[in-house]
Protein backbone atom coordinates (compact mmCIF):
# COMPACT_ATOMS: atom_id res chain seq x y z
CA UNK A 1 0.00 0.00 0.00
CA UNK A 2 1.37 3.12 -1.34
CA UNK A 3 0.87 6.78 0.76
CA UNK A 4 -1.77 8.78 -0.64
CA UNK A 5 -0.67 11.73 1.58
CA UNK A 6 1.79 13.85 0.91
CA UNK A 7 5.02 13.75 2.15
CA UNK A 8 7.26 16.62 3.09
CA UNK A 9 10.80 15.94 2.58
CA UNK A 10 12.81 16.93 5.70
CA UNK A 11 16.74 16.68 7.33
CA UNK A 12 17.56 15.59 10.79
CA UNK A 13 21.26 16.81 12.48
CA UNK A 14 21.17 13.70 14.60
CA UNK A 15 19.71 10.34 13.59
CA UNK A 16 19.54 8.39 16.91
CA UNK A 17 18.05 9.46 20.38
CA UNK A 18 19.55 8.51 23.27
CA UNK A 19 17.18 6.69 25.77
CA UNK A 20 17.17 7.32 29.85
CA UNK A 21 16.69 3.27 29.79
CA UNK A 22 19.79 0.85 28.03
CA UNK A 23 17.58 -1.99 28.44
CA UNK A 24 17.46 -4.04 26.02
CA UNK A 25 18.36 -0.88 23.93
CA UNK A 26 19.70 2.36 24.55
CA UNK A 27 18.80 4.17 21.30
CA UNK A 28 15.68 5.05 19.03
CA UNK A 29 15.96 5.53 15.14
CA UNK A 30 12.83 7.40 14.05
CA UNK A 31 13.20 7.93 9.84
CA UNK A 32 9.89 9.50 9.86
CA UNK A 33 7.61 11.68 11.52
CA UNK A 34 4.12 10.87 11.51
CA UNK A 35 2.75 7.99 10.99
CA UNK A 36 -0.04 6.96 8.26
CA UNK A 37 -1.43 3.74 10.02
CA UNK A 38 -4.23 5.89 11.78
CA UNK A 39 -4.14 3.35 14.97
CA UNK A 40 -7.15 4.65 17.08
CA UNK A 41 -4.69 3.97 20.05
CA UNK A 42 -1.56 4.84 18.91
CA UNK A 43 0.44 6.21 22.26
CA UNK A 44 3.44 8.70 19.75
CA UNK A 45 0.22 11.11 18.57
CA UNK A 46 1.39 13.51 21.50
CA UNK A 47 5.02 13.95 19.41
CA UNK A 48 3.56 15.99 16.62
CA UNK A 49 2.43 18.41 19.20
CA UNK A 50 5.87 20.83 18.85
CA UNK A 51 5.73 20.89 15.38
CA UNK A 52 2.37 22.25 16.10
CA UNK A 53 0.80 19.61 13.76
CA UNK A 54 -2.41 18.10 15.43
CA UNK A 55 -2.53 15.66 12.41
CA UNK A 56 -0.08 13.17 13.03
CA UNK A 57 -1.36 11.28 9.94
CA UNK A 58 0.69 14.06 8.16
CA UNK A 59 4.41 12.09 7.24
CA UNK A 60 7.52 14.14 7.00
CA UNK A 61 10.69 12.39 5.68
CA UNK A 62 14.11 12.07 6.94
CA UNK A 63 15.56 12.32 3.61
CA UNK A 64 19.30 12.31 4.66
CA UNK A 65 19.01 10.10 7.62
CA UNK A 66 21.06 7.29 6.90
CA UNK A 67 24.03 9.84 5.86
CA UNK A 68 23.81 10.66 9.54
CA UNK A 69 23.25 7.87 10.82
CA UNK A 70 26.26 6.50 9.20
CA UNK A 71 28.56 9.91 10.47
CA UNK A 72 27.42 8.35 13.94
CA UNK A 73 27.97 5.43 13.95
CA UNK A 74 31.61 6.07 12.77
CA UNK A 75 32.85 7.72 15.79
CA UNK A 76 34.90 6.24 17.44
CA UNK A 77 32.92 5.77 20.74
CA UNK A 78 30.18 4.33 19.20
CA UNK A 79 30.15 0.54 21.18
CA UNK A 80 27.72 -0.82 18.24
CA UNK A 81 24.92 -0.85 21.14
CA UNK A 82 21.15 -1.95 20.21
CA UNK A 83 18.83 0.38 18.01
CA UNK A 84 15.24 0.90 18.22
CA UNK A 85 14.25 1.55 14.82
CA UNK A 86 10.67 2.92 14.59
CA UNK A 87 9.91 3.56 18.48
CA UNK A 88 7.60 6.45 17.60
CA UNK A 89 6.76 5.96 13.80
CA UNK A 90 6.50 3.22 11.56
CA UNK A 91 9.72 2.69 9.48
CA UNK A 92 7.84 0.18 6.85
CA UNK A 93 4.37 2.62 6.76
CA UNK A 94 2.42 3.50 2.97
CA UNK A 95 5.09 6.34 2.63
CA UNK A 96 8.11 3.93 2.67
CA UNK A 97 7.15 2.21 -0.36
CA UNK A 98 8.05 5.63 -2.16
CA UNK A 99 10.81 7.06 0.12
CA UNK A 100 12.81 4.04 0.27
CA UNK A 101 14.94 4.61 3.15
CA UNK A 102 14.93 1.98 4.84
CA UNK A 103 17.09 -0.22 2.17
CA UNK A 104 19.81 2.22 2.93
CA UNK A 105 19.96 2.27 6.40
CA UNK A 106 19.77 -1.22 7.22
CA UNK A 107 23.03 -0.72 4.50
CA UNK A 108 24.67 1.50 7.54
CA UNK A 109 24.06 -1.14 9.97
CA UNK A 110 25.54 -3.63 8.29
CA UNK A 111 28.83 -1.94 7.48
CA UNK A 112 29.00 -1.19 11.18
CA UNK A 113 27.70 -4.57 12.59
CA UNK A 114 25.51 -2.60 15.00
CA UNK A 115 22.66 -5.03 16.37
CA UNK A 116 18.82 -3.74 15.89
CA UNK A 117 15.33 -4.52 16.74
CA UNK A 118 12.34 -3.57 13.87
CA UNK A 119 8.92 -3.71 15.01
CA UNK A 120 6.44 -2.92 12.01
CA UNK A 121 2.72 -3.11 11.38
CA UNK A 122 3.17 -3.74 7.74
CA UNK A 123 4.26 -6.62 5.78
CA UNK A 124 6.12 -3.90 3.19
CA UNK A 125 9.41 -5.12 6.05
CA UNK A 126 9.39 -8.24 3.39
CA UNK A 127 10.76 -6.03 0.53
CA UNK A 128 14.22 -5.75 2.60
CA UNK A 129 14.39 -9.11 3.33
CA UNK A 130 17.92 -10.29 2.46
CA UNK A 131 19.35 -6.97 3.90
CA UNK A 132 17.64 -8.09 7.19
CA UNK A 133 18.87 -11.69 6.79
CA UNK A 134 22.52 -10.29 6.16
CA UNK A 135 22.24 -8.49 9.13
CA UNK A 136 21.07 -11.21 11.22
CA UNK A 137 24.03 -13.35 10.41
CA UNK A 138 26.59 -10.78 11.39
CA UNK A 139 24.88 -9.28 14.61
CA UNK A 140 21.56 -9.46 17.14
CA UNK A 141 18.43 -8.58 15.09
CA UNK A 142 14.79 -8.52 16.24
CA UNK A 143 11.91 -8.27 13.61
CA UNK A 144 8.89 -7.87 15.44
CA UNK A 145 5.22 -7.08 14.34
CA UNK A 146 2.11 -5.62 16.83
CA UNK A 147 -1.21 -8.06 16.16
CA UNK A 148 -3.86 -7.36 18.53
CA UNK A 149 -6.37 -8.75 16.81
CA UNK A 150 -7.34 -12.02 13.96
CA UNK A 151 -10.63 -10.49 13.61
CA UNK A 152 -10.30 -8.41 10.68
CA UNK A 153 -13.28 -6.37 10.95
CA UNK A 154 -12.12 -5.14 14.15
CA UNK A 155 -8.59 -4.61 12.86
CA UNK A 156 -9.78 -2.63 9.63
CA UNK A 157 -11.78 -0.24 12.12
CA UNK A 158 -8.45 0.15 14.76
CA UNK A 159 -5.88 0.06 12.45
CA UNK A 160 -7.20 1.06 8.64
CA UNK A 161 -4.03 1.10 6.96
CA UNK A 162 -1.60 -1.64 8.46
CA UNK A 163 -1.54 -4.66 6.91
CA UNK A 164 -3.82 -7.57 7.48
CA UNK A 165 -3.11 -9.51 11.05
CA UNK A 166 -2.73 -12.61 8.84
CA UNK A 167 -0.19 -11.20 6.62
CA UNK A 168 1.69 -9.64 9.39
CA UNK A 169 1.84 -13.57 10.93
CA UNK A 170 3.03 -14.53 7.42
CA UNK A 171 5.92 -12.26 7.41
CA UNK A 172 7.04 -12.98 10.85
CA UNK A 173 7.16 -16.54 9.30
CA UNK A 174 8.96 -15.69 7.64
CA UNK A 175 11.66 -14.03 9.51
CA UNK A 176 11.98 -17.15 11.19
CA UNK A 177 14.24 -18.03 8.68
CA UNK A 178 16.74 -15.59 9.14
CA UNK A 179 18.86 -15.61 12.38
CA UNK A 180 16.79 -12.78 13.44
CA UNK A 181 14.96 -13.55 16.74
CA UNK A 182 11.09 -12.82 16.20
CA UNK A 183 8.58 -11.59 18.08
CA UNK A 184 4.71 -10.89 18.72
CA UNK A 185 3.81 -8.17 20.26
CA UNK A 186 0.05 -8.05 21.71
CA UNK A 187 0.06 -4.63 22.45
CA UNK A 188 -2.61 -2.93 23.32
CA UNK A 189 -4.63 -5.07 24.36
CA UNK A 190 -8.25 -3.42 24.48
CA UNK A 191 -10.45 -4.29 27.41
CA UNK A 192 -13.85 -5.36 26.05
CA UNK A 193 -13.12 -5.05 22.26
CA UNK A 194 -9.67 -7.47 21.79
CA UNK A 195 -9.35 -9.09 25.23
CA UNK A 196 -11.41 -12.35 24.99
CA UNK A 197 -10.17 -15.78 25.75
CA UNK A 198 -11.35 -16.33 21.67
CA UNK A 199 -9.03 -13.45 20.53
CA UNK A 200 -6.01 -14.03 22.76
CA UNK A 201 -6.21 -17.70 22.03
CA UNK A 202 -6.59 -17.04 18.15
CA UNK A 203 -3.23 -14.92 18.48
CA UNK A 204 -1.33 -17.40 20.45
CA UNK A 205 -2.32 -20.46 17.87
CA UNK A 206 -1.27 -18.08 14.93
CA UNK A 207 1.96 -17.67 16.62
CA UNK A 208 2.82 -20.73 16.99
CA UNK A 209 2.53 -21.97 13.56
CA UNK A 210 4.59 -18.94 12.75
CA UNK A 211 7.44 -20.57 15.32
CA UNK A 212 7.74 -16.75 17.24
CA UNK A 213 10.53 -16.71 19.71
CA UNK A 214 8.48 -14.90 22.29
CA UNK A 215 4.75 -13.16 22.60
CA UNK A 216 5.38 -9.97 25.08
CA UNK A 217 1.56 -8.83 25.59
CA UNK A 218 0.58 -5.57 27.22
CA UNK A 219 -2.94 -3.40 28.38
CA UNK A 220 -3.80 -0.72 26.16
CA UNK A 221 -2.36 2.89 28.63
CA UNK A 222 -3.73 5.99 27.75
CA UNK A 223 -2.01 9.59 28.33
CA UNK A 224 -2.13 13.02 26.62
CA UNK A 225 -3.71 13.26 22.78
CA UNK A 226 -4.25 9.98 22.80
CA UNK A 227 -6.85 9.41 25.37
CA UNK A 228 -8.90 11.71 23.15
CA UNK A 229 -8.27 10.24 20.33
CA UNK A 230 -9.27 6.84 21.59
CA UNK A 231 -12.46 7.69 23.41
CA UNK A 232 -13.91 9.95 20.18
CA UNK A 233 -13.03 6.25 17.95
CA UNK A 234 -14.92 4.38 20.86
CA UNK A 235 -17.86 7.10 21.05
CA UNK A 236 -18.65 6.88 17.17
CA UNK A 237 -18.22 3.47 16.55
CA UNK A 238 -18.43 1.26 19.54
CA UNK A 239 -20.83 3.01 21.94
CA UNK A 240 -22.43 0.66 24.04
CA UNK A 241 -18.55 0.07 25.79
CA UNK A 242 -17.91 4.08 26.05
CA UNK A 243 -18.82 4.07 30.08
CA UNK A 244 -17.85 0.81 30.36
CA UNK A 245 -14.17 2.00 29.04
CA UNK A 246 -14.47 5.52 30.64
CA UNK A 247 -14.97 3.74 34.45
CA UNK A 248 -11.87 1.26 33.87
CA UNK A 249 -9.82 4.17 32.45
CA UNK A 250 -10.11 6.68 35.14
CA UNK A 251 -6.30 7.14 35.05
CA UNK A 252 -4.03 6.12 32.18
CA UNK A 253 -4.07 2.90 32.96
CA UNK A 254 -6.60 -0.08 33.72
CA UNK A 255 -6.70 -0.82 37.28
CA UNK A 256 -5.22 -3.46 39.21
CA UNK A 257 -8.09 -6.11 39.28
CA UNK A 258 -8.76 -6.22 35.46
CA UNK A 259 -4.82 -6.35 34.39
CA UNK A 260 -4.68 -9.71 36.99
CA UNK A 261 -7.48 -10.95 35.88
CA UNK A 262 -6.28 -10.81 32.21
CA UNK A 263 -2.85 -12.24 32.77
CA UNK A 264 -3.41 -14.73 35.31
CA UNK A 265 -6.73 -16.25 33.70
CA UNK A 266 -6.62 -15.48 29.98
CA UNK A 267 -3.03 -14.61 28.43
CA UNK A 268 -0.31 -16.90 31.02
CA UNK A 269 -2.75 -19.83 30.71
CA UNK A 270 -2.82 -19.45 27.08
CA UNK A 271 0.98 -18.39 26.39
CA UNK A 272 1.45 -22.07 28.27
CA UNK A 273 -0.95 -23.73 26.34
CA UNK A 274 0.49 -22.79 22.75
CA UNK A 275 4.13 -23.18 24.32
CA UNK A 276 5.10 -19.45 23.61
CA UNK A 277 7.97 -17.66 25.89
CA UNK A 278 7.22 -14.65 27.50
CA UNK A 279 11.02 -13.50 27.29
CA UNK A 280 12.00 -11.17 24.66
CA UNK A 281 15.46 -10.71 25.88
CA UNK A 282 16.49 -14.74 26.04
CA UNK A 283 17.18 -14.12 21.68
CA UNK A 284 19.22 -11.27 22.85
CA UNK A 285 21.28 -12.44 25.36
CA UNK A 286 21.72 -16.13 23.16
CA UNK A 287 23.13 -14.35 20.25
CA UNK A 288 25.64 -12.00 22.10
CA UNK A 289 27.16 -14.59 23.95
CA UNK A 290 27.81 -16.21 20.53
CA UNK A 291 29.38 -13.28 19.44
Amino acid sequence: MESLNKIEQITCSTALNKLKRSVPYGWDLNIYRGCEHACKYCYAIYSHEYLNESDFSKVFAKTNVAEQLDRELSQPTWKRETINIGGVTDSYQPAEAVQKIMPEVLKVLIKHKTPAIISTKSDLILRDYDLIDELSRITYVNVASTIVTTDENIRQLIEPKGSSSFARFAMLKEFRKTNASVGLHTMPIIPYLTDSFTNIESLCSEAQKANVHYMLPGVLYLRGATRKVFFDFILQTYPEKYEQLKDLYKKGGADEIYKGKLYNEVVNPLREKYQISSSYIKPMKEKMHKQ
